[in-house]
């Protein structure tokens, strides 16, 4: 398996000017230098002991200027090397002369499993990339670059419980895709189960009563059996004792008071 070099920013959004993030590169064996590129250009390094598998970087009151890429890559010292880069982040500042978007949404708050949800967004004619936002996620769970207007549609479909929640908005102005708008207003959306059909409940109800009433009946015939077998029996003992006659009972007997019992357990056999 294949370790790889990972740089994490932390908060990972909502950075406004004057906020402090740290940048995080964890690394996938040790090593002895850790280096900070911002938009290929070497930012900061760290020198590192052989217990150390992250270092960190700290940008402090951060500005509209340290919005770019970022990566990291490490040194060793033997052999002698440079690993390969991580995957560069953004690190994204929101700018508060922007306007926030307006969001717009195809349904009543309220809809069932399975419906189709249309969001809309519109960032006011500043172009760029628009992106959709869930209250708890901590990135967008969806973007989109509108070109030639102002206006993102996101479809959420077949939406399931899991989809409920609180949406907003923000975009990149094409003009600095760094830079990110302040989040706009909210939508709330609640998926609720879908009703059962009319007649259903009555439906169901009325199979529990035939249950019921079945397994009743078939009960009492039960009973039934047992009863005549028994008082079968009892009758013919009765018979024997006073007539003083063979005890056994015929075969043909046996045969009805068999199929009227159905359980041959308790069938009277004298010995």
């Amino acid at each position: 398996m294949v370790l790889a070099l990972i740089l994490a920013l932390h908060p990972s959004q909502g950075l406004s000017p004057g906020d402090t993030v740290t940048l995080r590169c964890h690394l996938p064996q040790s090593a002895a230098q850790v280096e900070l590129y911002q938009d290929g250009l070497l930012g900061s390094y760290k020198d590192m002991d052989k217990h150390q598998v992250m270092a960190e970087f700290s940008l402090v009151c951060v500005k509209l200027e340290d919005a770019m890429k970022y990566w990291c890559q490490y040194r060793v010292l033997e052999p002698p090397g440079v690993s390969e880069k991580s995957v560069p982040i953004e690190l994204v500042v929101t700018d508060h002369r922007y306007s926030p978007p307006n969001i717009s949404i195809s349904h009543e708050k309220i809809v069932e499993v399975g419906t189709n949800v249309t969001i809309q967004c519109c960032n006011q004619g500043y172009g760029g990339i628009i992106f959709l936002h869930k209250d708890g996620h901590s990135v967008p769970v969806q973007h989109q670059d509108p070109r030639g207007g102002g206006t993102a549609t996101f479809i959420l479909v077949a939406v399931t419980s899991a989809d409920s929640g609180t949406y907003r908005c923000s975009y990149h102005p094409k003009a600095s895709l760094f830079v990110s708008s302040p989040l706009g207003d909210s939508v709330m959306l609640e998926v609720t189960p879908t009703p059962a059909p009319p007649g259903d409940e009555r439906r169901s109800r009325g199979n529990l009563v035939v249950a019921v009433v079945r397994g009743c009946t078939d009960a009492l015939t039960f009973g039934l059996g047992i009863f005549f077998v028994i008082d079968a029996q009892s009758l013919w003992i009765w018979r024997d004792v006073r007539t003083g006659a063979d005890t056994k009972i015929p075969k043909d007997m046996q045969f009805q008071i068999l199929a009227v019992g159905k359980c041959k357990s308790v069938l009277w056999r004298p010995t």
